[in-house]
């Protein structure tokens, strides 16, 4: 860039407080482009966003194409599409970096040590399961994925301390049976990313393979969230409807839906920073 170029874009990004400057000609990171330098996550959801751009260059198409017409995101995350198709390895490395900011706030939240066994469905290549049996080395785990994700999770797995307290089950939640002997499941940004129809029938497999007093943790953004209402509708909204796959879900809207399938009690979990994620404990 030329040095007219450069301080144009350097001092844009002082009004976003992602840099400051000292002194004449001399520039650092400033209070939000500190932190979010050495956020892993964040920055993977930044880089992968150009995706989402070129969706967003029409939004009136977007939206008058009703998800019916192929995408770049639906392309990137194939996993979802309703075309089908397996998980991509930018999926599973996306979703690999982007948890442990979820599973610190989930941690923070949720007393994972009052359960025996936990199974984590969607749970990748367990990045999230490997938090939480740091967080509470007396938990009994599982992993409930498809099979290229799942032999992920094995690689991540083997030779370490926590092979032997883990269980690795390959299967779609969409058609094949899950298991059971887990007094706690947990689903991490799943929801959010299916039609109603799919989340319904999930709900209920769910109910019956926890026992009485079973519980399901549901993890990810919430709509409707007060301190977050951005990232609710406004993000996640128009991202799922690009991706052609899902919607974002209130505490009331997945309440209801889990005292439908029998769900005995359901009460919302706070985090810390709900703009990252929410969470919503249902007890059998």
């Amino acid at each position: 860039l030329s040095p007219d170029a450069t301080e144009r874009l350097l001092r844009a990004g002082a009004a976003l407080r992602l840099v400051e400057s000292q002194k004449p000609g001399w520039w650092t990171l400033g209070e939000q482009g500190a932190p979010l330098s050495a956020n892993a996550g964040a920055m993977a959801m930044i880089c992968h966003h150009p995706l989402l751009y070129r969706d967003l260059a029409d939004p009136l198409a977007l939206l008058a194409s009703d998800r019916a017409a192929e995408t770049t995101l639906s392309t990137f995350w194939s996993y979802a599409a309703k075309t089908g198709g397996g998980p991509t390895a930018d999926y599973t490395a996306l979703m690999a970096a982007t948890q442990p900011m979820v599973a610190q706030q989930a941690i923070a939240g949720y007393d994972f040590s009052r359960h025996r066994r936990m199974l984590d469905i969607g749970g990748g290549s367990g990045a999230f399961t490997a938090a939480v049996m740091a967080a509470a080395p007396g938990l009994q785990c599982g992993i409930f994925d498809l099979p290229t994700v799942t032999h992920s999770a094995a690689q991540r797995f083997a030779e370490t301390p926590t092979a032997n307290r883990i269980a690795l089950h390959p299967g779609s939640f969409k058609s094949d049976p899950l298991p059971d002997g887990y007094d706690l499941i947990t689903v991490v940004r799943i929801l959010h990313d299916h039609d109603d129809d799919i989340v319904a029938a999930l709900l209920a497999r769910i109910h019956a393979a926890l026992p009485p007093g079973g519980r399901l943790l549901i993890i990810e953004p919430m709509a409707e969230e007060a301190s977050a209402p951005r990232m609710g509708d406004a993000y996640f909204g128009m991202y799922l409807w690009a991706m052609r796959s899902g919607r974002p879900r209130s505490v009331a809207v997945l309440s209801a839906m889990l005292r439908r399938v029998g769900f005995a009690s359901v009460a919302p979990v706070p985090t810390a920073l709900p703009l990252i994620t929410s969470m919503l404990l249902a007890t059998r």
